[in-house]
């Protein structure tokens, strides 16, 4: 069988595309593993099908790198939305497996383009430790925060978290350094309105089974993490119920690229309007027999 497939990548979380809004292509899990494999196949941490939808503009079916249909990946909807565009879809109101996504191409070119989407709203961030937190950005993410980033054994680690019992179907493991101690109090960070949030992330993620050069779920849960750590922590923290909504900026370093996530918190750990930006960039297409 021949298909044509389209590559993007997203600071260096790279996607095979299959535009499949016809519904003629049904790759089996053996298929999507070959494809996705970096030695004997194209290479990717995902692959993924824009497929027509009744309600929506179109819908995102993603699969992991190990063949299996996986949950929402937020690098890989900002390169869907980049792939629809340079297919002729104007709007880009989309479904994927945790629910409805609006996207938008902020800057648009036949090769490298700047894309948001809207991430699902979160209610709800599990303290697992005093550093480290779990919650579902449409994945499941544990985010732990520690000192020496650049130097630090996110294989080793990452293994010993996404594979924990207590996390039931695994998780995917974010390891962030922020920009703190810088005072006494050991918290350089402001939570004034209008401030913006500053850290770097390294993940590593369930189904590639492997740190990858972004995450965009999980750079979107280390941020709200990193606003929950410092609201706890700060002495400038929003104590007063009248402040809210308050709007929050953030800029993330990954291994590939930087990325920014804004969003709008609530009060009581309730996160909204959550947006994930960056670059979404062609790499190239071809027909391949598989």
């Amino acid at each position: 069988m021949k298909v044509k497939i389209s590559k993007y990548q997203g600071a260096g979380n790279d996607f095979i595309i299959l535009d499949n809004r016809k519904g003629s292509i049904d790759l089996s899990k053996e298929q999507i593993k070959l494809l996705c494999d970096r030695r004997f196949g194209v290479g990717a941490d995902g692959l993924m099908y824009l497929d027509s939808s009744d309600k929506f503009d179109f819908s995102m079916k993603f699969f992991n790198a190990d063949g299996n249909e996986g949950t929402m990946c937020g690098n890989g909807g900002r390169c869907l939305v980049a792939f629809a565009a340079h297919n002729g879809i104007k709007k880009f109101h989309f479904q994927a497996i945790d629910g409805e996504h609006t996207g938008k191409v902020l800057k648009y070119s036949p090769k490298t383009s700047e894309v948001e989407i809207r991430m699902i709203d979160v209610n709800g961030i599990k303290e697992h430790s005093p550093k480290s937190f779990f919650l579902n950005t449409g994945s499941p993410h544990l985010v732990i925060f520690v000192d020496n980033l650049q130097d630090y054994d996110v294989d080793k680690n990452g293994r010993l978290w996404r594979n924990h019992p207590m996390f039931k179907g695994g998780t995917n493991v974010n390891f962030v350094q922020g920009n703190w101690g810088k005072d006494s109090s050991g918290w350089s960070q402001s939570l004034e309105p209008g401030s913006t949030m500053e850290l770097s992330v390294r993940t590593f993620e369930r189904g590639v089974e492997a740190e990858t050069f972004a995450c965009g779920t999980g750079i979107t849960a280390a941020s709200l993490a990193y606003h929950r750590l410092l609201s706890k922590n700060s002495s400038n923290r929003f104590g007063r119920e009248e402040v809210f909504p308050v709007d929050i900026h953030s800029k993330v370093k990954a291994l590939g690229g930087e990325l920014e996530v804004n969003f709008k918190y609530l009060g009581n750990d309730k996160y909204t309007n959550i947006i994930l930006k960056g670059p979404a960039t062609f790499v190239f297409e071809c027909e391949i027999s598989i």
